[in-house]
């Protein structure tokens, strides 16, 4: 079952990222009197389709091959690679009869679709099921620096004032992933103003380092929760509302953080905890793990909440889009760099189906669609012939110089796109399979 939940979510996700792709470029085409052929979900390969009808001289259908979709223009070299109807004499309902700015805006609209709806979808997101976020303002007490976060200038007790120049209004802000791609964090340290400067190439320390967390809110009202059975918390004997004081006696534990980084400092090594239960204390013996975890869940502090008014839905919606596209471009960057793998970032099908997971979360669901969306309108728009990022090129060389390029070029261009689509198909598929044996 939850295979199955898995799979459904990907083809859905997908299958309204492609629909509302295509549909981009069928709308700018049929508003410049462009004829579009052919509007299909998934390909139809080999000729061979599950459904279809025609209306108003264009095919809709669904395809059996699940790997995207397309609509056919007429008069445009595309993947149906159909060099016969390009031997025919030029019709003014076609692609290639009309000026380059608009078969530009035609190219760009599936592009922009994608953005757009990415931008809707985190949107609809902090109206519909966040609702509220922690300002800023409540972390009365700071933060908790961890090692990593202490190694770069973050020090416990730090206010976070902004990033990059702008004033952090919600605490989720200020703990972006994006501070460990560089950035200038400003921080009230006792009254004084200071200025925490992350560099490019923090990120490879990041990477290596077993524990990727700066810093957590600081908070001294916290207990345990839950502990897991069968695991060394459950063994050791802690209980639901244990609250750690102390380990190995000498170790005053104040704040979660500081509980959490003394076990990893223990990792393997048996500590003696002393907790709090009932008013009285009590000694447990316990081992972490390899990964200085003892697998309890902890009630943390809850801070003050505000909700979101629609313009904040809005601001906030778009600024969360633009980070994770950001966030995601650096990636792609150090990728080319070499500082990050391929085998390790990329992900096929198999990978993006188990980001769904096998819950259906409607939440992560269109969190997830929605971060897909704004990954697909930048993939699309590099300059990569076959994409939709290689015919801007093109179309943008063409309305500077004025020279049109022959259909005998752009079919090779074409087939040289397809041929690095595909290898790069087979590249992820090949990924996904070697990250589940491993």
């Amino acid at each position: 079952m939850t295979i199955l939940i898995m799979v459904a979510q990907l083809i859905m996700g997908l299958s309204i990222l492609v629909l509302l792709h295509e549909f981009g470029h069928f709308l700018a085409a049929r508003a410049f009197g462009i004829k579009v052929e052919k509007f299909y979900l998934f390909f139809d390969a080999w000729g061979f389709k599950l459904f279809k009808f025609t209306y108003k001289e264009t095919e809709y259908g669904i395809g059996w091959l699940p790997l995207g979709g397309y609509v056919k223009i007429a008069g445009m070299i595309d993947e149906s690679m159909d060099k016969e109807k390009l031997k025919e004499p030029v019709q003014p309902w076609e692609f290639r009869a009309k000026p380059a700015w608009q078969r530009l805006i035609v190219m760009i609209a599936g592009v922009t679709v994608n953005l757009i709806l990415g931008v809707i979808l985190f949107t609809m997101v902090i109206m519909v099921y966040e609702k509220e976020y922690v300002p800023n303002s409540a972390i009365d007490k700071g933060i908790y620096a961890y090692e990593l976060g202490r190694k770069v200038g973050f020090e416990t007790g730090d206010k976070i004032i902004s990033v990059n120049g702008e004033k952090v209004e919600r605490y989720k802000d200020a703990s972006s992933m994006l501070l460990i791609l560089g950035a200038n964090v400003q921080v009230d340290r006792n009254g004084q103003v200071k200025t925490i400067t992350i560099g490019d190439s923090f990120y490879s320390e990041f990477k290596k380092s077993k524990y990727k967390r700066l810093f957590d809110p600081y908070s001294t009202d916290w207990k345990i929760d839950t502990v897991y059975p069968g695991k060394p918390a459950d063994k050791a004997g802690f209980k639901t509302n244990d609250r750690p004081i102390a380990v190995n006696d000498t170790l005053l534990i104040e704040t979660q953080g500081a509980f959490t980084e003394s076990l990893r400092k223990n990792a393997g090594k048996q500590v003696k905890v002393t907790v709090l239960r009932n008013a009285r204390k009590f000694d447990l013996m316990v081992t972490p793990d390899s990964a200085g975890k003892i697998y309890v869940a902890i009630i943390d502090h809850q801070f003050p909440t505000k909700p979101y008014s629609f313009g904040q839905s809005i601001k906030y919606g778009w600024s969360d889009a633009m980070d994770m596209l950001t966030l995601n471009i650096k990636g792609m960057g150090k990728i080319f760099s070499g500082e990050e793998k391929a085998t390790e970032s990329l992900s096929g099908p198999i990978g993006i189906a188990q980001i769904y997971g096998g819950v259906w979360d409607w939440h992560k669901f269109w969190y997830i669609t929605g971060l897909l969306s704004l990954i697909l309108a930048f993939m699309n728009i590099l300059p990569i012939p076959a994409l939709d990022g290689g015919h801007v090129l093109f179309l943008i060389i063409e309305a500077v110089t004025g020279k049109t390029f022959s259909d005998k070029f752009m079919e090779r261009v074409q087939m040289i796109g397809m041929a690095l689509l595909i290898g790069l198909m087979v590249f992820a598929f090949g990924v996904d399979i070697f990250k589940l044996f491993r």
